[in-house]
């Protein structure tokens, strides 16, 4: 039997190839502009694109786990050298119900349940939960401007309910017990792809709102500016 190519690259060398695995796991992470601490593993181009279009909508669920590794990567350069002690809580951006329907999986909540893992495994406390849901239907991003992007997502994400949380000590509390986060955790948002960064500006907008602001956000990848792009981009959230 022919073995299946590389869903990166196309070489017939397994779903994913030496080359492109090296890719993944090996490009230094980069600042998105999202938020102030929004970093990603890789430009969205050339086979990281391709693999997170396979996971995404074509089900290669077998890309989890080095999808997950970078996302991991990306996580541990937003929050820096110092990550603190607090345990983190990887938030993923929400898909539409819809989207989810159709593709068969949630694949941005699969990637953070994967990088959670890595993290567990490098020493840090962390976990994923899909604390966000939607407050309405939103239009398919796709074809939209960064204009239109943000007007479409505005207010319609929320913290979902009935989840008790400890918020964080005021500046100069003597409470030794007040932690941040859901149960104590720091949240962290994460997403496969950002590309003008409206996704995580209403996530953020969300968690703050409900007393969460997050700590830094991640993804995989971040698109290439539209004067170095070569390909169209993928289908919006």
């Amino acid at each position: 039997m022919l073995p299946a190519p590389c869903a990166g690259c196309g070489a017939d060398l397994g779903h994913l190839c030496p080359e492109c695995r090296r890719l993944l796991a090996t490009t230094p992470p980069m600042p998105a502009a999202a938020l102030p601490r929004a970093h990603a593993a890789a430009p969205y181009e050339g086979p990281v694109r391709r693999l997170l279009l396979a996971h995404k909508e074509r089900g290669a669920l077998g890309l989890v786990g080095p999808l997950g590794d970078a996302l991991a990567r990306a996580v541990r350069s937003a929050l820096g050298p110092c990550p603190g002690r607090a345990p983190l809580l990887l938030v993923p951006v929400p898909s539409a119900r819809a989207a989810v329907r159709a593709r068969g999986h949630d694949p941005t909540l699969r990637l953070a349940r994967a990088a959670a893992g890595v993290l567990r495994r490098e020493g840090l406390d962390a976990r994923a939960l899909p604390l966000l849901r939607h407050t309405r239907p939103v239009a398919d991003q796709a074809g939209l401007s960064a204009a239109e992007r943000h007007h479409n997502l505005r207010g319609a994400l929320t913290v979902r309910p009935p989840a008790r949380f400890h918020r964080p000590a005021p500046t100069g509390s003597a409470d030794p017990t007040a932690r941040p986060g859901p149960a104590g955790y720091r949240p962290v948002l994460v997403d496969d792809l950002v590309t003008t960064g409206a996704s995580l500006v209403e996530a953020a907008r969300a968690l703050s709102a409900a007393g969460l602001p997050p700590a830094a956000a991640a993804t995989v990848a971040a698109a290439v500016p539209h004067h170095h792009r070569h390909r169209p981009d993928t289908p919006g959230r």
